[in-house]
């Protein structure tokens, strides 16, 4: 969240025109189509952060006495509450009239976290076999209804012609709304973490099932590369593996630092993002332009510093809103869906 919010630190913008840097520029913005980018990860990331979180706030709950009727309607209640805060944030600085959509990411977390919680009925097996019927599924779309270049035709695969269909409109960008197949088995990849994290209590334990996991997702994403192209636009399988033996290698990192070796405290700032994410994503959707250009009239986006100037306003912008998440904080000001 830190990563986006900032924009990447401004590192996009201030090595964008260094040739040699190039690479690490990239890094920072998505690849046109097929690859993978470190800010490719973000959304992975983020949507596999919710499925680590699900099955502790469904246990929770019904330790609290929610009958599972009860936990069903608030899953129902917050895909709702998603769905409508995405199409608000992204209408609100958009040209009229306002679209719906269902490609936001908040969107795409609602249909995989309602499917998820689903999935979370049957057994673990079952929930296996689910998933990999799930992903067939998802690709089967594709071969079945090519468009004139191929299954994964930028322009004219079965998401495309199915979002010019439904909605009256195709998105920007080449994606499409049933990414939100491909990002439920990332989602559910989380849901497995977490139930990891309940069920297992030595950390060794913990600690190499994480690592094989993540070893074992970057031989299929790439191994299925070959036949399938890593397109995040569409959240193919290939992209799904790939993606998440990233975010768990992160994890793993993560879990080490932080519950094997008690270094806690590095990650405060984080922490105070992590705990009001929906106010500051949703801060950032509305009001990131209106901040940057106000301290922009008094810094002068630091163009003193030529090219890293970008990252020093980045930098900048990004420590008046962890404030503002800060200031919630000691609070206790929280605000959840």
């Amino acid at each position: 969240m830190i990563l986006l919010i900032s924009h990447g630190f401004g590192i996009r913008e201030a090595l964008e025109n260094q040739t040699s840097l190039r690479w690490l520029a990239d890094q920072f913005e998505h690849v046109p189509w097929v690859g993978c980018s470190l800010w490719d990860l973000i959304q992975p990331a983020f949507t596999f952060i919710v499925g680590v979180a699900l099955p502790l706030s469904v246990k929770r709950r019904l330790e609290q006495g929610a009958t599972q009727r009860e936990v069903f309607r608030h899953v129902i209640w917050r895909a709702f509450f998603l769905i409508v805060l995405s199409n608000v944030l992204m209408n609100w600085n958009a040209p009229p009239p306002p679209r719906l959509q269902f490609i936001n990411v908040l969107c795409q977390i609602a249909f995989g976290y309602v499917l998820c919680f689903g999935l979370m009925q049957l057994s673990f097996r079952g929930q296996a076999v689910a998933a990999a019927a799930l992903m067939v599924f998802h690709h089967a779309l594709f071969y079945l209804f090519p468009g004139p270049a191929g299954p994964f035709d930028p322009t004219g695969n079965i998401g495309a012609v199915l979002d010019k269909a439904i909605l009256g409109y195709n998105y920007p960008g080449h994606y499409t709304t049933i990414n939100f197949l491909g990002n439920a088995i990332t989602i559910l990849f989380g849901v497995w973490t977490g139930m990891l994290l309940h069920y297992r209590s030595a950390h060794g334990e913990r600690m190499r099932m994480l690592a094989g996991c993540a070893a074992a997702c970057f031989a299929l994403g790439l191994i299925l590369s070959s036949w399938i192209p890593m397109v995040k636009r569409l959240w193919l399988g290939s992209f799904t593996f790939f993606s998440a033996g990233w975010v768990l290698l992160a994890f793993l990192l993560c879990y080490w630092m932080i519950e094997v070796k008690g270094w806690r405290r590095w990650s405060f700032p984080a922490v105070v993002v992590g705990v009001n994410c929906i106010f500051i994503y949703s801060f950032s959707q509305l009001l990131h332009g209106w901040l940057s250009r106000g301290l922009g009239n008094f810094t002068g986006k630091f163009a003193f510093l030529g090219s890293a100037g970008a990252i020093a306003h980045n930098v900048t912008v990004l420590a008046v809103m962890w404030y503002l998440c800060y200031w919630l904080y000691q609070r206790k000001i929280f605000f959840k869906i």
